[in-house]
C-alpha cells in the first residue's frame, strides 16, 4: 500500500511539473529531442517528460529599447552625439529564438549603423531640421532588417542631437542675434504703430474742433438773430402800443369836441414819439405842414415879446 501512495504521489509530482500556463500576451517555444516542435500560445498545455522542453518564452508586448548616444558624422564633416529610441515587438516567436543570438544588442548595432548611413548623406542644418525624415528613414531601414528575425519596428525617435561644443555656443549666439533683430523689429513696428495712432488721434481732435467750433459760431449767430428780431419786435410793439395810445386819445379829443388844431399838434407829437429821436427824416403829410408853420410862427413872435 505504500508502495502504491508512492508511486501516485511520483505521477503527480511530474503531471504538475509538466504542466504549462502561457499568460496573456506571451508565447512558448517548445522543443523535442532537441528540435523545434510548436509555439504554444495562451492558455493549459502539457508537455512530455524528458522529450519536450520549453526553450524560449517570448514576450509578445510592444518594447522600448533607449540606446545610448552614439557619434555620428554628417555629410558637412560634423561630429554629433545622437541617442535613440526603438519601439518593437515580436511577431514570430520562432523566428525571434532562432533567428539572431542576441536580438537587443542586433536591434542597437543595427540602429547605430543604419543612423550613420542616414547622417553622414545630411548637413548639419539639414540634420537639425529634419528629425521627422531621419525617423521615417530609420523605422524603414530597421524594420526590413529585423523581419527575418521576427520583429516588427513600430517607431524610432532620435532623443537628443548633440553638436559640438563650438557649434552651440555659435548657435546659442546667433539665435540671441535673431531674437534681439526680432525685438528691435518688434519696438519699432511698436513706435510705429503708436506714432500713426497719435497723428489720428490729433487729426480726430482738430476735425472734432472745428466741428464743435462750427456748431458753435452757429449758435451763437442764431442767439444773435433770435436777440435782433426780440428786439425789432420789442420796438414795433412799442411803437404800436403808442399809436394806439395816440389814436385812444385823439378819438377821445373828437368825442370830447376838440377843434382841427388840437388834433393836428396831437398828430405831431405823435410823429415826434414815433420817431423817438433816431429818425433822421420825417414825412409830414401835406394837411399838417400849415399847422406845423402857423405853430412855428406863434412860437417865434412870443419869443420876440
Amino acid at each position: 500500500m505504500i508502495y502504491v501512495l508512492i508511486i501516485l504521489f511520483v505521477l503527480i509530482v511530474i503531471l504538475a511539473a509538466n504542466v504549462r500556463i502561457v499568460p496573456q500576451a506571451y508565447a512558448y517555444v517548445v522543443e523535442r529531442l532537441g528540435g523545434y516542435d510548436s509555439t504554444w500560445s495562451v492558455g493549459l498545455h502539457f508537455k512530455i517528460p524528458i522529450l519536450d522542453k520549453v526553450a524560449k518564452k517570448v514576450n509578445l508586448k510592444e518594447q522600448v529599447v533607449d540606446f545610448p548616444p552614439q557619434p555620428v558624422i554628417t555629410k558637412d564633416n560634423v561630429t554629433m552625439q545622437i541617442d535613440t529610441v526603438v519601439f518593437f515587438q515580436i511577431t514570430d516567436p520562432k523566428m525571434y529564438a532562432y533567428g539572431v543570438e542576441n536580438p537587443i544588442m542586433a536591434i542597437e548595432k543595427l540602429t547605430a549603423t543604419t543612423l550613420r548611413n542616414i547622417i553622414g548623406e545630411m548637413e548639419l542644418d539639414q540634420t537639425l531640421t529634419s528629425r521627422e525624415v531621419i525617423n521615417t528613414n530609420m523605422r524603414s531601414a530597421l524594420d526590413v532588417a529585423t523581419d527575418p528575425w521576427g520583429i516588427k519596428v513600430n517607431r524610432v525617435e532620435l532623443k537628443n542631437i548633440i553638436p559640438p561644443e563650438a557649434i552651440r555656443n555659435a548657435m546659442e549666439k546667433q539665435m540671441k542675434a535673431e531674437r534681439e533683430r526680432r525685438e528691435a523689429i518688434l519696438i519699432a513696428e511698436g513706435e510705429k504703430k503708436s506714432t500713426i495712432l497719435v497723428a489720428e488721434g490729433k487729426k480726430e481732435s482738430a476735425i472734432l474742433n472745428a466741428e464743435a467750433e462750427k456748431q458753435a459760431a452757429i449758435l451763437r449767430a442764431e442767439a444773435e438773430k433770435e436777440k435782433r428780431i426780440r428786439e425789432a419786435e420789442g420796438q414795433a410793439e412799442a411803437i404800436r402800443v403808442v399809436q394806439m395810445a395816440n389814436a385812444e386819445g385823439i378819438k377821445f379829443l373828437r368825442e370830447a369836441g376838440a377843434d382841427d388844431a388840437v388834433l393836428t399838434l396831437k398828430k405831431l407829437e405823435a410823429f415826434e414819439k414815433a420817431a423817438n429821436g433816431q429818425a433822421t427824416k420825417i414825412i409830414v403829410p401835406s394837411e399838417i405842414q400849415g399847422v406845423a408853420g402857423l405853430a412855428k410862427s406863434v412860437g417865434e413872435v412870443l419869443t420876440q415879446k
